[in-house]
């Protein structure tokens, strides 16, 4: 099955974002590529909604980690429509001494090259 342009663009930006989070660049991925009105999802959890109010929780969460240890994507992305998926682990360690280790899928929905919708299921 052939990709479309459009397909072929959300994957470069799907790269582009896996990358920075790659280099622990999270707070420039989400400023470069959330759209303002953005749902992030954390497995059935409800939405943070909003660029803003998700860069402040990111901020909250990143404020705590002492060591981080890695993003890596251990399959796609891959693409279909509007939506984007991909498969990471991301570990890192935070100020009360926890080991954290996310093994996740990443569903993303994009709008006008922002991200608008997207869901990390977590394992």
């Amino acid at each position: 099955m052939e990709t479309t342009i459009q397909e072929q663009e959300l994957l470069a930006k799907a790269n582009e974002v896996t990358a920075l989070l790659a280099e622990g660049k999270f707070i420039e991925a989400m400023e470069n590529y959330l759209a303002d009105d953005v749902q992030l999802f954390e497995g059935n959890n409800p939405a943070k909604v909003g660029k803003e109010f998700c860069l402040a929780e990111e901020k909250k969460l990143l404020d705590t980690v002492t060591a981080f240890h890695g993003y890596k994507v251990t399959s796609g992305p891959a693409v279909k429509g509007d939506t984007t998926f991909y498969e990471a682990v991301m570990e890192f360690t935070t100020d009360d001494g926890t080991d954290h280790r996310f093994e996740q899928v990443v569903r993303t929905q994009w709008k006008d090259g922002k991200i608008s919708n997207e869901r990390y299921y977590h394992a």
